[in-house]
């Protein structure tokens, strides 16, 4: 990832609807959502709502397709993996791996109440 796009990226979920609306997208999987269900669900007016949509679609972090009269939205996995690497690619100065560990938080949480065998 350039400079450049890991900045468009960054910008794009610097507001509190888009990160929102991207939080969402990937609880919601690479099915996506409608941009109906991602309204009602944020309490957000559509119109609005369509704002936000573009700019994570401009920063490639969401993808659109439309399903007849519905324009489904859905996370971009590679998009976001690309950007994380790129933000962590010089991480203890290369001279050890510490790869970020890439777990969602209910699993790790899980994880963690898990009685020992």
């Amino acid at each position: 990832m350039e400079p450049k796009q890991a900045v468009v990226a960054l910008g794009a979920l610097a507001h509190e609807h888009r990160l929102a609306a991207y939080r969402l997208l990937v609880e919601a999987g690479p099915d996506g959502l409608p941009a109906g269900a991602i309204a009602e669900r944020l309490g957000t007016p559509s119109s609005t709502l369509t704002f936000h949509l573009q700019q994570l679609l401009h920063a490639g972090l969401v993808t659109q397709r439309r399903v007849s009269r519905q324009i489904i939205y859905a996370m971009a996995p590679d998009a976001m993996n690309a950007l994380v690497a790129y933000l962590t690619e010089n991480c203890c100065g290369g001279e050890a791996t510490c790869a970020p560990a890439c777990e969602p938080a209910t699993l790790a949480a899980r994880s963690r109440k898990t009685p020992a065998a």
